[in-house]
């Protein structure tokens, strides 16, 4: 687009403020976080933000057909009610897994708790991502196609995995507080957080000037919340919604 960095980051500061509303978040616009605000629980939030993949209407048509009231149930209940229930490649028993695992965490730490313990260390998100994964795995053990998309698993090489983009949203929506952001939690440090890149905001914040690397991975990530930095250092991530409606919107 041949815009400066500066002309770039007055788009954004005007895209953020115009769009800090609630009124962004509705059935006309879908977003997962359309289904997550209305319950503000940090284990019904990542529910919608690991099935936040794919078309955003489909997303929250299946999000609203879940009882998120299952997270208090026994596991033979969750199974029973959720027997009908899949996404795209996750099968019912994914989606009951994740709510059995989700449940058995609740009864004995926060989520906000397992992510700071391998935070704390470094103030590092990618860490308390990592030692979170671990946890979740290991509570109730299950070796899908379908499962291991949905909760992850810990890289290798970190700066060629890919962009954990639905866990980055899911901490932009725990840790940053404003008329879209939940604020949950208060123990992470919102300067720390990184991009949740998807193909969208890859292919904006290129379009835009933001981002150089070509692959769409960890390292892209970290090189666009740099770049961001240099507008806010203490809250770069406020420009993902805006980043991410621009591209969808089709309006660059």
């Amino acid at each position: 687009m041949g815009l400066k960095l500066s002309e770039v980051k007055t788009l954004l500061d005007n895209e953020v403020e115009a769009r800090n509303n609630s009124a962004e978040l509705s059935f006309d616009k879908p977003d997962p976080l359309f289904v997550a605000s209305q319950y503000q629980d940090e284990s019904i939030a990542l529910i919608c933000a690991l099935f936040g993949y794919g078309n955003a209407g489909l997303i929250v048509q299946f999000l609203q057909s879940l009882n998120f009231s299952l997270l208090d149930a026994s596991d033979e209940q969750i199974k029973k009610a959720l027997s009908t229930h899949y996404y795209r490649f996750q099968k019912n028993e994914d989606v009951s897994t994740l709510f059995i695992a989700l449940k058995r965490l609740r009864r004995v730490e926060s989520i906000e708790d397992i992510f700071y313990t391998g935070y704390k260390k470094e103030e590092n998100i990618l860490d308390g991502l990592w030692h979170f994964i671990e946890r979740l795995q290991s509570v109730c053990p299950r070796e899908t196609r379908g499962y291991s998309f949905l909760v992850g698993s810990v890289p290798k090489k970190v700066l060629s995995a890919g962009t954990y983009k639905r866990y980055m949203m899911y901490l932009r929506w725990m840790v940053r507080k404003d008329a879209l952001d939940m604020g949950l939690w208060s123990r992470i440090d919102k300067k720390d957080l990184l991009m949740p890149l998807d193909t969208h905001t890859f292919q904006v914040s290129r379009r835009l000037g933001l981002l150089k690397r070509k692959t769409y991975d960890m390292k892209a990530s970290i090189e666009l919340t740099e770049t961001l930095r240099t507008f806010d250092e203490k809250d770069p991530i406020k420009y993902d919604f805006a980043l991410y409606r621009l591209g969808q919107e089709k309006l660059l």
